[in-house]
């Protein structure tokens, strides 16, 4: 039977129909209102990414500041110092154009920068996270206070549109901008390094070819800025803070289910105690243990319910209260970071013009289009020291979680089988498994301690602090990995709790927000009747928590 016209005109209106709803959104970066959410969703390849009109103009406008700078006989680090030709040249000819001499030693320049600094070690990184860190680095490049040709900022867009992906080592940056790491970034836009792509891995001069992309041309200070900066060790902070989100978020819920499971008093998160002292992170953490345990028997007076409970039960509100200041103090210094140049030097276009008239501050200035400035700014101390406070504050959280399953599994405070052992196991129940969350509670302890002042003075001991910024963040995935693991077995605990007291109370009614994550724990792990395996359900846990 053949198909009627119509039959395929509508056909290939319905494919279309469904190609436009299967099509990226596209999200416009200008340099100073991206979403750390934005900035995920370009890294996961859900949105596809475009640059604002304006930010494009504010590159053109620094780069013609910078080049000006030059012309002027400023120094410029790669431009007219740092080239061996340039001390004793003239850099342009009469026109106002490079010199061919100039322009040779300045790409030479460009290109032994990025081989001389591509000496990262390690594993690769995370492709998600390189894409992160592009993106990154990308929104602080449409600030406009780089210098770099337009150019660059394009080509991050390509890469990141056509999933162009640079093999990037995981290790080797000390926080003062991750120049061994972002060096592999430039490397690769030129055509000399490797990339993912199409799900191989391949020479990025093979995959620029492929997708239609021109190598870059390196000229002035595209190199210091592609390598200078801290992009990568942002995006693995951005990781951190998303998991201690997700973290934070369940902790709440599951520390009521344990307080549920020890029949304990909701006395200490009572507005009635907290108002007595009010410390504002507090006092609205303790709302929101309350409003989990709505509906819960935890409000029914009981003969059997201790006047005041263990510690560890008493004080968790203060513990997650800590944790969760600390979270919202390392977003406001991401979005920061994200949305500003860590640039040294600063192209400044509309500089202060606080102490301007001064003769220190005439040599950086370029006939009334700005100035190029030598900054700081690749120091990020204030990210560092808030993803540290982040950590330590997690290791208490964890402290406290470590403690509590413990004493769920004490008969003296639960009034249950002692190791929550079911009726007629003749087993250890749950006796050994302690060790697992007593091990993840040292490492974290070890994870949490400061490392944003180690180091040693390198560079000819011009470069003598550090902030280890991405070894602070990598504490933080890993102490919040940790924690995931470590509330999946406190679940383990807990809701075994909840079904031997059922056994004795089947009407005993737990809060709106604990059952909810009651149901969804028992719809992966089951009661433990008789001892069994317990790593697939810790496990399991583990992704509960993860996806709760």
């Amino acid at each position: 039977m053949k198909t009627s016209t119509s039959k395929i005109a509508l056909a290939v209106l319905m494919t279309l129909a469904g190609g436009q709803a299967l099509a990226k959104d596209s999200i416009e970066l200008n340099g100073f209102d991206m979403t750390l959410e934005q900035a995920w969703q370009i890294a996961e390849g859900k949105a596809e990414v475009e640059i604002d009109g304006k930010a494009e103009k504010r590159l053109e406008k620094a780069f013609d500041t910078l080049m000006t700078s030059a012309r002027l006989g400023k120094p410029v680090y790669g431009l007219t110092v740092g080239v061996g030709l340039n001390k004793d040249q003239k850099l342009f000819d009469a026109s106002g154009e490079m010199t061919e001499e100039a322009l040779k030693a300045s790409r030479e320049f460009q290109y032994n920068a990025f081989r001389s600094h591509s000496a990262g070690v390690g594993e690769p990184m995370d492709p998600e996270l390189v894409r992160l860190g592009m993106v990154v680095r990308l929104n602080t490049l449409l600030h406009g206070q780089t210098g770099v040709q337009p150019e660059v900022a394009d080509l991050y867009v390509q890469y990141l549109n056509h999933d162009i992906i640079p093999v990037i080592p995981s290790q080797g940056t000390v926080g003062e901008a991750d120049i061994l790491l972002a060096s592999h970034v430039g490397l690769a836009m030129v055509g000399e390094w490797e990339v993912f792509y199409k799900g191989e891995r391949v020479s990025s001069a093979k995959a620029m070819q492929d997708a239609g992309i021109k190598p870059l041309n390196p000229i002035g200070k595209d190199a210091l800025s592609i390598l200078s900066n801290n992009a990568f060790s942002t995006a693995y902070t951005m990781k951190g803070f998303k998991q201690a989100e997700q973290l934070l978020e369940v902790a709440p819920t599951t520390f009521a289910l344990s307080l549920e499971a020890l029949n304990g008093n909701v006395s200490p998160y009572l507005p009635q105690t907290n108002d007595v002292r009010p410390f504002p992170s507090v006092q609205a953490m303790s709302e929101t243990i309350l409003e989990q345990l709505d509906g819960s028997y935890l409000w029914d007076a009981n003969a059997e319910r201790s006047l005041q409970d263990p510690l560890s039960y008493r004080t968790s509100g203060y513990t997650f209260a800590m944790a969760q200041k600390a979270a919202d103090e390392l977003e406001k210094m991401l979005l920061i970071q994200v949305n500003a140049s860590d640039d040294n030097p600063a192209v400044v276009l509309e500089p202060s013009k606080k102490y301007l008239k001064e003769s220190q501050l005439q040599q950086y200035l370029v006939e009334g289009k700005g100035g190029v400035f030598p900054t700081a700014n690749f120091n990020p101390l204030p990210v560092a020291m808030a993803a540290q406070q982040l950590n330590i504050a997690l290791a208490q959280v964890s402290h406290n979680t470590a403690m509590r399953t413990l004493r769920l599994s004490d008969d003296q405070f639960t009034k249950l089988p002692r190791f929550l052992s079911a009726p007629g196991n003749p087993g250890h129940a749950f006796g050994a498994v302690q060790k697992t969350f007593a091990d993840l509670h040292t490492r974290n302890k070890q994870l949490a301690q400061p490392v944003t002042f180690e180091g040693l003075s390198i560079a000819g001991n011009i470069e003598d602090t550090f902030t280890n910024l991405k070894l602070v963040s990598d504490n933080l995935i890993q102490i919040t990995d940790n924690m995931y693991t470590m509330f999946g077995v406190e679940l383990l605990h807990s809701t075994q709790a909840i079904d031997l007291r059922r056994a004795k109370n089947p009407d005993l009614k737990l809060g709106e927000a604990t059952e909810e994550l009651y149901d969804a724990y028992r719809a992966k792990v089951p009661f433990v009747k008789v001892d069994r395996p317990y790593t697939p359900d810790i496990a399991a846990g583990k992704l509960v928590v993860e996806q709760f």
